[in-house]
């Protein structure tokens, strides 16, 4: 992307934390608490609640979603690229009308989602909708070219759907 656009934050880089693991957790997880639990982000007019549980080192499920990659929920590992990014996930449902995000519902695993893709820096917020509230699910980079594929095709499918 040549230049991103003012609304989005600089990454957060660990170099920045001399190194350090929990000076870098303390600060990415600060950087979520004030996005997600001090403030309410909203979505297209509803409210965004946090999944919390399962509570994991005193922090919500879905910090850990943000920032570690696994299928396994006990064998989730930090990933750094998700970690970097951790002050995207707001902005990025804020600024949904966007023409840089593309925004489509879908369904995973029988549960209807919403994708928001910033395509610019290949980024995708899933958020769960739950009728009356939407919880931000996971927020990551789409790094294989072939699932950037998959995601074009089933926002166009989406589209098509749509008209």
């Amino acid at each position: 992307m040549k230049e991103a656009p003012d609304w989005l934050p600089p990454l957060v880089l660990f170099s920045s934390h001399g190194g350090d693991w929990e000076s870098y957790l303390a600060a990415i997880y600060g950087c979520f608490k004030q996005d997600f639990v001090d403030s309410r982000p909203v979505f297209q007019g509803r409210r965004l609640g946090l999944k919390r549980h399962p509570w994991a080192h005193g922090k919500e499920a879905t910090f850990w979603h943000m920032i570690q990659r696994g299928d396994n929920e006990e064998e989730r590992t930090p990933d750094f690229r998700r970690c970097e990014r951790i002050r995207w996930p707001k902005p990025i449902i804020e600024h949904d009308s966007d023409p840089a995000i593309k925004v489509w519902v879908n369904r995973r695993r029988g549960q209807q989602r919403i994708c928001l893709w910033f395509e610019p820096e290949s980024y995708l917020v899933i958020l769960a909708d739950r009728g009356k509230y939407i919880l931000p699910w996971t927020a990551y980079p789409v790094e294989q070219p072939h699932r950037r594929r998959k995601l074009q095709r089933e926002y166009e499918e989406f589209c098509q759907h749509r008209d």
